[in-house]
């Protein structure tokens, strides 16, 4: 473009300044002519003007790679990348921007996502650049099989330490909780049981829960529980399962995890203290962090495999500091809070963990007044405790003493409850935090 026609782009910004469109012409005409700073300058004023325009941001990055101000691109770059609806050229200027790092591996991976997204922006000289530079840095193969390896593999193998089980216990083995479980058999069981009901309303058989609360309440042993109702395969997750130190290999493991549930289907996919793996991506500092999360996401929502048959559960003692994208509907959509067992299942509780030791004519009820707020764990606790005491009397005697009422009861004197201090942080989200109304059941159970 001629100097005179971008002096008459410059006079119409003057007459009409929040003129978006009209900057960007004047924008391109810029880059056209490689004034580059001055189209730096005129896309922070545009952004000034419309700061959710991604394209100004992906242009931005762009101009910032030609200058080789590296950092910079990747900081405006990473923010677009943080939406799971990116368009695949931010995933390419991505890339291209991680080549220039020589992050190489990394730039593959965001390269290969770009692809995915829009085929059309096929980058032949880019590809060959990264594939070169590969060559020249291969890393040393790690010496442990990892899960990334073994998609569509034997994944039940004593190297992917992810056991397949077939669970024994129901919801007659869990005491109490019987919200929980309805909510459970309406969103899981229910779809499993009536499938021509289901598909009859478009509902599809399977979806996420999400259950939290405080540590050592039975979130687990629900899980379970459920996945021995329906007869189906359960798998636990933890996040030694998922997270690798090589690049690109904890997205592998996530994936490989959910293919292997939905060859197993139905199955019962719960991941533990999935906080830890669905942390709020506006928290994080490292990037990689976001990818895990975004592929997460991607696998719940099942766009590209069928997670039909798959039930996801999982289980939180901080939803405060899980990602809010994870409580889309067709995600978690089902949120519930596990309290400390009520009287009924403290009962339960104690009768399950006291069956296989010498007890004799115990008063629940007495017990009960002893052990408000306690949960699973603190009851285990207080048993041990109380088998403690026993222990010097039985070998003084020879033979072992049964536990009574009264050597529980001192010994839940001598535990705290653990709950109480979950209860004060949660306490102040549900005061402080809760727009939404997610942590109204804390507040109706501190009433």
């Amino acid at each position: 473009m001629e100097f005179n026609e971008l002096d008459s782009l410059r006079d119409a910004i003057k007459a009409t300044p929040n003129n978006v469109p009209l900057r960007k012409l004047y924008i391109n005409a810029l880059t056209k002519a490689e004034r580059y700073e001055e189209a730096v300058a005129e896309i922070k004023e545009a952004l000034r003007i419309a700061p959710n325009e991604t394209s100004l941001k992906i242009w931005l990055a762009t101009i910032y790679h030609e200058l080789k101000k590296t950092s910079l691109g990747l900081v405006v770059i990473e923010q677009v990348l943080t939406s799971s609806t990116a368009p695949g050229n931010a995933w390419l200027i991505y890339a291209k921007l991680l080549l220039q790092a020589k992050n190489i591996e990394e730039a593959k991976d965001a390269y290969d996502k770009a692809i995915i997204i829009n085929p059309s922006i096929k980058d032949a000289f880019l590809e060959s650049e990264i594939n070169l530079q590969l060559q020249q840095n291969t890393p040393p193969e790690p010496e442990k099989l990892v899960l990334g390896n073994a998609i569509g593999g034997n994944m039940d193998n004593e190297e992917n330490h992810i056991e397949i089980e077939r669970p024994k216990i129901t919801f007659e083995d869990v005491g109490g909780m019987d919200k929980l479980k309805e909510e459970i058999r309406m969103k899981i069981i229910a779809p499993l049981e009536h499938p021509e009901i289901y598909k009859a309303y478009g509902k599809k058989i399977g979806g996420g829960i999400l259950m939290y609360g405080p540590p050592g309440c039975g979130k687990t042993h629900l899980a379970r529980a459920t996945a021995g109702e329906v007869n189906a395969n359960f798998l636990s997750v933890g996040i030694s399962d998922i997270l690798d130190m090589y690049i690109g290999n904890s997205e592998r493991n996530l994936h490989a995890i959910f293919q292997k549930a939905r060859q197993l289907k139905p199955c019962v996919l719960f991941f533990d203290e999935v906080d830890a793996l669905g942390a709020s991506r506006s928290d994080m500092r490292n990037f990689s962090g976001r990818h895990v999360i975004n592929q997460f996401l991607a696998e719940l929502d099942g766009v590209e495999y069928d997670n039909e048959g798959v039930l996801v559960l999982a289980a939180t003692n901080a939803p405060w500091h899980l990602d809010s994208a994870f409580r889309r509907p067709g995600r978690f959509d089902r949120i519930i809070f596990v309290p400390p067992p009520d009287d009924i299942a403290r009962t339960a509780i104690l009768n399950i963990k006291l069956k296989d030791k010498p007890a004799k004519d115990i008063r629940f009820d007495k017990l009960m007044k002893r052990t408000v707020d306690f949960s699973g764990a603190d009851l285990e606790a207080v048993i041990d405790i109380a088998i403690e005491s026993k222990l010097a009397e039985s070998m003084r005697k020879g033979m072992p003493m049964p536990i009574e009422t009264n050597d529980l009861v001192n010994a839940a004197k001598k535990h705290r409850p653990t709950t109480k201090e979950w209860f004060q942080t949660a306490k102040n989200y549900a005061l402080f935090a809760n727009e939404a109304g997610l942590y109204d059941d804390i507040l109706k159970y501190l009433k």
